[in-house]
């Protein structure tokens, strides 16, 4: 077999590997928008800054933010810095939690059944176990980002994103994770006011 094939065979069952060990599900978006002030989104400066409630010294919201500036920035904003008066405000709220999803009931299943044949009758019983052990802890991010225009408050843009993978996943990772949401979150903006999708 030559090398190249057997690279080839080797780096598509990596990564088929990693399929199994880190499913990763699409991202849930939806996005809300005012028509009247949706000439002001994508223009002029914009501060980034942490919603009212969060931990603006968070290391994990910081980061979020960060890659929310990337995608600000790519859709034509100027970057401001936090606190300035800048023409518009991004206001990031984030918030994880991991769980472990339940089984519900019947991990254990017991059986009865009795028949009746050519050499008398019988009654047999079965107990079931179930022995593949617990779900994988499971983690959920909602990231959440409002546009508001600075002078008069109000909301230009506001679009809200989760998604739920393992803990094992490397999209449970901060950096991998911030990237992947934003640009879910932000892909084709603004978007249909009101409208849920899924980006995958």
């Amino acid at each position: 077999m030559k090398t190249a094939t057997r690279a080839a065979i080797l780096l598509l069952a990596t990564a088929a590997l990693g399929g199994c060990v880190a499913p990763v599900g699409p991202v849930e978006v939806t996005r809300f928008h005012d028509a009247t002030l949706l000439e002001r989104a994508g223009r002029g400066t914009i501060a980034v800054e942490a919603a009212p409630g969060m931990d603006a010294g968070s290391l994990e919201l910081r980061s979020y933010q960060a890659a929310v500036i990337r995608q600000l920035t790519m859709l034509g904003y100027h970057e401001a810095r936090a606190g300035t008066s800048a023409a518009q405000v991004a206001l990031v709220r984030l918030e994880r939690r991991a769980f472990r999803p339940g089984r519900g009931k019947g991990q254990v299943s017991v059986g009865v059944g009795g028949g009746t044949g050519s050499y008398g009758s019988g009654v047999g019983m079965g107990i079931g176990l179930d022995l593949s052990g617990p779900p994988p802890e499971q983690v959920t991010t909602e990231l959440g980002v409002q546009i508001r225009d600075r002078a008069s408050s109000k909301t230009v843009w506001e679009g809200r994103a989760s998604f739920t993978v393992r803990a094992s996943s490397p999209l449970a990772n901060t950096e991998l994770g911030a990237a992947k949401m934003t640009e879910a979150l932000f892909a084709g903006f603004p978007g249909n006011s009101g409208e849920t999708i899924e980006v995958k």
